[in-house]
């Protein structure tokens, strides 16, 4: 019998990898790799070639959900950033149409929340590079923008007219959040470049893992065309962009896209490290 346990926000990431270099972690098979603590996994994850078996026709997964360099992480899951916004406090018409809208003098002081963890800001740097995204965020900070964290408390709070624009959530929170709205009144707009994570939390198999070949499976099955129903149906909506037809491949067909692939997964925790230092925050004196 299989037990999947989900964990959720930096601070149980950050505490997971800590349980993995002490050596606790020894109840599981597969791990979840979150894409801002790529690196940090790495280490402890066995050293299956699955790129190969799935090159060879040995495991039935699309090589582009695989790690092509690592060869042993795949994601079978991918997610677009959209801006949530409160249609009674901003209308269509009123939410910027490109990224850099938010820096026009109408959105200064208050007038949109941005999240601290940059996870959807550095969405941005395949498509601007990083020089261009430090000075977008250098600028957005200079907006005065309200301070946000979790995205799930932030749309619920658009939802309910706190605030009436959110810089950059995860298109499944936002149609989560909608579909518990009772007022109607949250909806979303895309804005191209579209930061795009193909590779979004990615898999491995734990060097302590007990069962590596039943682990293996079950990621060929996360990967099947009914695996990815099943993820576009109950995660929901976050099957990959490498399945025909998924939510996903449909919201970005012929859009402009900010791809963060596989090139960009172990330098995405560096992006967000240096897109935070440029939001300026005061440093408590030593």
């Amino acid at each position: 019998m299989s037990r999947v346990e989900e964990i959720q926000g930096t601070d149980a990431y950050q505490r997971f990898i800590l349980e993995l270099r002490s050596g606790q972690a020894q109840e599981w098979d597969i791990t979840h790799i979150p894409i801002d603590f790529g690196k940090e996994y790495i280490p402890y994850l066995m050293k299956h070639d699955i790129y190969g078996m799935a090159k060879h026709g040995v495991l039935r997964i699309p090589n582009g959900m695989i790690h092509p360099i690592e060869k042993n992480i795949l994601s079978v899951t991918s997610t677009v950033t959209v801006v949530p916004y409160n249609r009674k406090l901003a209308t269509e018409d009123k939410v910027p149409n490109k990224w850099e809208d938010f820096l026009k003098p109408e959105f200064k002081d208050k007038k949109f929340v941005v999240d601290l963890r940059p996870l959807q800001v550095a969405g941005l740097v395949p498509s601007w590079g990083l020089e261009k995204t430090l000075d977008f965020a250098r600028k957005l900070a200079a907006q005065q923008p309200v301070w946000g964290r979790g995205a799930t408390r932030v749309n619920t709070a658009v939802a309910a007219g706190e605030y009436s624009i959110y810089i950059g959530s995860n298109f499944e929170s936002v149609r989560r959040a909608m579909s518990k709205d009772p007022t109607g009144n949250l909806s979303y707009k895309i804005i191209e470049p579209v930061p795009t994570r193909i590779v979004d939390h990615a898999s491995g198999i734990l060097k302590t893992a007990e069962h590596p070949h039943a682990a293996l499976l079950w990621l060929e099955f996360l990967a099947s065309p009914e695996g990815q129903d099943i993820i576009d149906k109950y995660e929901p909506l976050r099957a990959s962009m490498y399945t025909p037809g998924s939510v996903m491949e449909q919201v970005t067909r012929g859009k402009k896209l900010s791809v963060v692939d596989w090139d960009h997964f172990n330098k995405f925790q560096e992006y967000q490290e240096k897109i935070f230092a440029a939001y300026g925050f005061p440093k408590a004196d030593k």
